[in-house]
């Protein structure tokens, strides 16, 4: 070992002083394979770590940080990673915003659905200020591109206009840890581990990670926050008599985009389409877009609230999110659009109706097939339940007695047109006109044969010229 430490091992730590006693052990071996290193690996372990203590770099000093009632909250976005969270069985894309008082340690928390935005951080900090109760007197966040453009410019060049409106409005001083300094931003950063970990345990006892709402998983994290303010309620009850109080009213959450409803009765926001009520076809609505819902007003109106879905970017696919509700009537009106609907997967409810949607394809009659299905699910829609028609479609097809009016006497539907005689509508004779031409005698002007008769033996009524415009 003495020698290779100094004129070796010691240049190579001068120069990268982050070297493990593993990684030189191995390029000891790979120098000197002749000799067998193995033996060494403690003494190099020992003189590694005290060389760096007395030659290396000093680490980081840290500072125990004391904070005063009232004075500053953190707030941060974090990411569930260690299990995964489906709404009906499909992956939830999301993440949590967390909150806390520095001097207290009291936190709220919430679900956020897509990614870091600012009407995530604008609902998530007031929904935050409003459970609380107070504000307090500075928000400390770290470099969110929600808040701040993150330029190489001082911080209130960089803070964006609108993350400084929010702030103003609640008269918060706005700060943020520097950049790669996560530890600046400890408060809320540390007990990001333990939210988790205690959400995991929840899950753990619940025996399932799969959610029929994302509102569900909500409530069970609201549960968590409680568990975890339970032993601060005191601290949190002396901090709340120091905050500030909060406005009157809320700082918007949500932007505002003008989008016209085409003719397919559906808009497009954010490389997604969305279905709305076919009354709205060529209006021009305002639309609220929040992170997890928009809503639609024609004029001041409200109109509709619809779930937000998120695509998989500016250039990939376009995404749906379509409500039957809108179309089916449309639809029932024109079933064969079922065939070739470019948004068809969206419109069954889950995979069980796409599977029966499936059999009745390979029937072999597929106008049938799509009569057939358009009326379930009008029926599911206007009539009954998506289960009850579903299991009728289900037991029908197993005992292969399935047919459109089958579906129409079990669940009491008039058929979309009734059993009407056809019309006979004589045609009348195009004489029965020449009244209304200039000049055109009003006499012998019947409907009858000899009418008839006597329109043939005068030939075509000649079509008077447009007559020329006056000068004067």
């Amino acid at each position: 070992m003495v020698e290779v430490w100094e004129p070796l091992l010691v240049p190579l730590l001068e120069r990268h002083p982050a070297l493990t006693p593993t990684t030189l052990l191995e390029h000891l071996q790979e120098k000197k394979p002749d000799q067998d290193w193995i033996p060494v690996k403690r003494t190099l372990q020992r003189r590694v770590q005290q060389w760096k203590a007395l030659q290396g770099p000093p680490p980081e000093v840290m500072f125990p940080l004391a904070y005063q009632p009232g004075e500053i909250g953190f707030c941060d976005f974090t990411k569930v990673k260690r299990v995964e969270i489906t709404v009906r069985g499909e992956p939830f894309p999301h993440l949590l915003f967390h909150y806390r008082l520095a001097w207290s340690g009291w936190a709220y928390g919430q679900v956020v659905h897509g990614g870091e935005s600012f009407v995530a951080l604008s609902e998530g900090l007031q929904n935050a200020l409003a459970a609380c109760g107070g504000v307090p007197r500075e928000l400390r966040t770290d470099r969110l591109s929600a808040a701040s453009r993150n330029r190489d410019g001082s911080y209130a060049i960089d803070i964006t206009p609108r993350y400084q409106a929010l702030c103003a409005h609640y008269h918060l001083a706005p700060s943020r840890n520097n950049r790669g300094v996560a530890q600046e931003n400890g408060i809320v950063e540390a007990p990001h581990g333990h939210v988790k970990r205690r959400l995991e345990q929840k899950l753990l006892l619940r025996g399932s990670c799969d959610f029929d709402e994302p509102a569900e998983y909500g409530e069970l994290l609201s549960e968590v926050f409680s568990a975890l303010n339970a032993p601060r309620q005191r601290r949190y009850e002396q901090e709340f008599e120091v905050l500030g109080t909060l406005p009157a009213f809320r700082f918007a959450d949500y932007e505002l985009l003008t989008v016209r409803v085409r003719s397919t009765s559906t808009i497009e926001v954010r490389q997604v389409v969305y279905s709305v009520p076919p009354s709205l076809i060529g209006r021009q609505v305002t639309v609220r877009l929040h992170h997890d819902r928009l809503i639609v007003y024609l004029g001041s109106d409200w109109v509709c609230q619809l779930p937000r879905v998120y695509g998989s970017g500016c250039h990939g696919p376009r995404a749906w999110c379509i409500d039957l509700e809108h179309l089916i009537d449309g639809l029932r009106a024109k079933p064969r659009a079922l065939l070739h609907c470019r948004y068809q997967r969206q419109l069954f409810p889950d995979t069980r109706w796409w599977d029966v949607w499936q059999r009745l394809l390979a029937s072999g009659d597929r106008d049938a097939a799509a009569r057939l299905m358009v009326e379930a699910l009008y029926v599911a829609v206007r009539v009954a339940s998506f289960e009850l028609v579903l299991a009728f479609l289900q037991q029908a097809q197993q005992r292969k007695t399935l047919s459109l009016s089958l579906l129409q006497q079990r669940f009491r539907v008039p058929p979309r047109t009734g059993n009407l005689p056809d019309l006979v509508i004589p045609q009348h004779l195009l004489a029965s006109y020449d009244h209304l031409l200039p000049g055109a005698p009003l006499s012998g002007g019947g409907s009858g044969p000899a009418a008839a008769a006597q329109t043939a033996q005068a030939g075509a009524v000649p079509q008077p010229l447009a007559a020329a415009r006056s000068a004067g």
